[in-house]
């Protein structure tokens, strides 16, 4: 299906079909608006560039792979074997959130999959589908930040002795107490 968007000359409210910018009224400007973006990307794409390689290295190389145990976290997440595990999990939870699932309430649509017990805490059962549930973007958030107070992880990973659970009704009314 093609995409439209609005003329962008002022007052014009025709639409126009991508990638052109003006309606066949004021097609004479597109010329010159294209000009003005290629200049304005070449006298800005040093700047942009160096600023966009260098947090891109920091997160990559320094954040993500702070150790050797996150890099091979990362490793997985881009492997085919997460690929093939996430999709069949999200295939048997029929894309609903087993979080809210478990509080009663339905929310379709959640293509997050979530490790219950998080693999920064126990990476033997990385690739264990009794370990992994879809989860919303809601529900996910809550439990990342009930993990990183229960588990001890997260950015400062200082892991707590702490007994696994794996019950998720129980996690999903751990998460929301506080």
């Amino acid at each position: 299906m093609p995409r439209y968007r609005r003329c962008r000359q002022p007052g014009c409210h025709a639409m126009v079909k991508y990638p052109n910018h003006y309606c066949a009224k004021h097609f004479e400007h597109e010329a010159e608006y294209l000009a003005n973006r290629q200049r304005w990307a070449r006298k800005h794409a040093e700047q942009y560039q160096h600023h966009e390689q260098h947090y891109n290295h920091h997160y990559n190389v320094v954040t993500r792979n702070r150790s050797e145990e996150r890099s091979d976290q990362y490793k997985f997440y881009r492997s085919k074997q997460w690929v093939d595990l996430r999709q069949s999990v999200l295939d048997r939870d029929h894309y609903l959130c087993q979080y809210c699932k478990a509080c009663g309430k339905l929310t379709p649509n959640s293509k997050t999959v979530d490790h219950i017990v998080p693999i920064a805490y126990d990476s033997s059962i990385m690739a264990s589908k009794d370990n992994l549930a879809t989860i919303c973007r809601e529900c996910h958030r809550l439990k990342t930040q009930w993990e990183q107070d229960y588990y001890g992880t997260g950015q400062g990973m200082k892991k707590k002795e702490a007994p696994e659970i794996h019950d998720i009704h129980r996690i999903s009314i751990l998460m929301r107490e506080k």
